[in-house]
């Protein structure tokens, strides 16, 4: 039987999850990023999911959320924000989920933090996030921008992860060595690499990571922008 879900790589930590019953965006920072595999006036989603506030990630949120009528969905403050902003929103809480029409969608926990600029400086929108993603018989996790974490081990002892995306650019979050650790807690089928390489401050020799990973027995993709897979 064929898969009937896609996943598309459109740079930085930016993905588009195919299936019948939807389209869901993941932390679309398309313009102004230099890696980036679409334009976001181009894009068609149903859902868009932003892990935390950083402008490489909510980037062009908002905006897609207005054309397309997406519904964004993010942790409590960070949605509230959008949804000032006239985005039909679906506010959660970490740890928490929800069941929609093309599945389930609860946040995880991410070691990281989550602000944007506001007219009087730094304005903090709640914790960032994960999120573990159920649709089509299928467990995707996103792990956000994130440090390496115990967490992962109760992830991948409670839920068979299909595909894991993970950040590896060090600096701001895990590094290619630790998230080859990542893989052995989370024990997925499929890993690809995200958050590298896009600016100077997280050059990464992604090779390392496949490696570290194929250390433990796990398989590793490293995906080009504008790539697809499918489960």
């Amino acid at each position: 039987m064929a898969s009937t879900v896609s996943v598309k790589y459109l740079g930085h930590s930016c993905f588009i999850i195919s299936t019948p019953k939807a389209k869901l965006l993941i932390d679309p920072f398309l313009t102004g990023n230099p890696k980036a595999a679409a334009k976001a006036e181009d894009i068609q989603c149903d859902f868009i999911l932003v892990s935390h506030a950083h402008s490489d990630h909510y980037g062009d949120a908002v905006a897609i959320a207005k054309r397309t009528e997406a519904t964004l969905i993010a942790v409590y403050e960070l949605a509230l924000h959008a949804g000032a902003q006239g985005v039909k929103v679906e506010a959660l809480g970490c740890g928490g989920g929800k069941d929609f029409s093309f599945g389930r969608v609860q946040l995880t926990i991410a070691h990281h933090t989550s602000s944007v600029e506001g007219p009087s400086g730094l304005l903090m929108l709640g914790s960032p996030v994960g999120f573990l993603i159920q649709l089509e018989g299928k467990t995707i996790y996103f792990a956000g921008d994130t440090a390496l974490t115990m967490d992962m081990q109760l992830l991948g002892e409670r839920k068979q992860i299909d595909l894991a995306m993970l950040p590896i650019g060090d600096h701001f979050t895990m590094g290619p060595e630790d998230a080859g650790e990542a893989v052995r807690l989370l024990r997925p089928k499929l890993a690809v690499p995200m958050h590298y390489n896009t600016f100077e401050a997280i050059q990464v020799d992604p090779g390392v990571f496949v490696r570290e990973a194929g250390k433990h027995g796990y398989e590793v993709e490293v995906m080009q922008p504008g790539a697809s897979i499918t489960l």
